[in-house]
């Protein structure tokens, strides 16, 4: 992994290209997040960050892309052609006022695309539900087309679709005879869920962390009833606390 492609030379691109390919693992990377990021590629390489990269021969079906807002055409027929999956963080991208990523171009490629949420510093709750639902509704105000990304479009994002962006859809992304048991269990019965007429509407325009229920993965329960299995919710409160305390003090001392 390299945190993105302007953080580091030529060479260590081309050794991280290759390792990735010699062990089959992914290759992950931040990618045309800013247009900061894009003229700063134009300046120092000649080319945008997308063209650099495929000139360098290091676009790959093992490579996985965060965010990629500032793609033209071309650039995304350059990752659709070598496979590359991108991974979507709508809220991050509002938050940091990166711009708003293509999506509809490229679910039009067919690419895939999957949702994140990004770092807790760039998006502090976390929530995949609520990135699911920013997805489908800022294309359609960036686009003034009320039926770009569709609820189910959006939904497949966290799904098949996000498993084929991380290159696992055989593994994982949909309910399948030999994939892994990766399993979320909601309430549909609340008042906000009611009447429930689309699916597909309901989990993405309403439907919230809290009425997850239960969840597995790979058959393994790791939240029953809503309470964690696997972790101690009480200590990590505790503990992170204490280090907002330290950081305080130390923030204090500096001044």
């Amino acid at each position: 992994m390299f945190r993105s492609p302007y953080t580091v030379g030529d060479d260590h691109l081309i050794a991280a290209h290759r390792f990735s390919i010699e062990h089959n693992c992914p290759l992950i990377t931040h990618l045309a997040e800013s247009r900061h990021e894009v003229l700063e590629s134009i300046r120092l390489k000649g080319l945008r960050p997308v063209e650099h990269l495929a000139r360098l021969g290091v676009l790959s079906e093992n490579m996985v892309a965060a965010h990629v807002v500032w793609a033209e055409d071309h650039e995304l027929d350059l990752l659709a052609h070598y496979g590359v999956g991108v991974v979507h963080n709508p809220q991050s991208n509002m938050k940091l006022a990166s711009g708003v990523a293509p999506l509809p171009q490229m679910l039009s490629r067919n690419m895939g695309v999957g949702i994140g949420t990004d770092g807790s510093a760039s998006n502090n709750d976390l929530s995949l539900w609520e990135e699911i639902d920013t997805a489908a509704k800022l294309h359609k105000l960036f686009t003034y087309d009320p039926k770009v990304v569709s609820a189910q479009e959006a939904f497949e994002l966290a799904t098949i679709r996000g498993a084929r962006a991380l290159h696992m859809d055989h593994m994982i992304g949909s309910l399948e005879v030999g994939k892994r048991a990766d399993l979320v269990v909601l309430q549909m019965d609340p008042i906000d869920q009611i009447p429930l007429r689309s699916i597909y509407s309901a989990l993405v325009y309403a439907t919230k962390a809290n009425d997850v229920c239960d969840l597995m993965v790979d058959g393994r329960v790791l939240l029953r009833d809503r309470q964690l299995t696997t972790l101690d919710e009480d200590l990590i409160r505790e503990q992170g606390l204490v280090l907002r305390r330290q950081i305080i003090e130390r923030l204090q001392l500096s001044v």
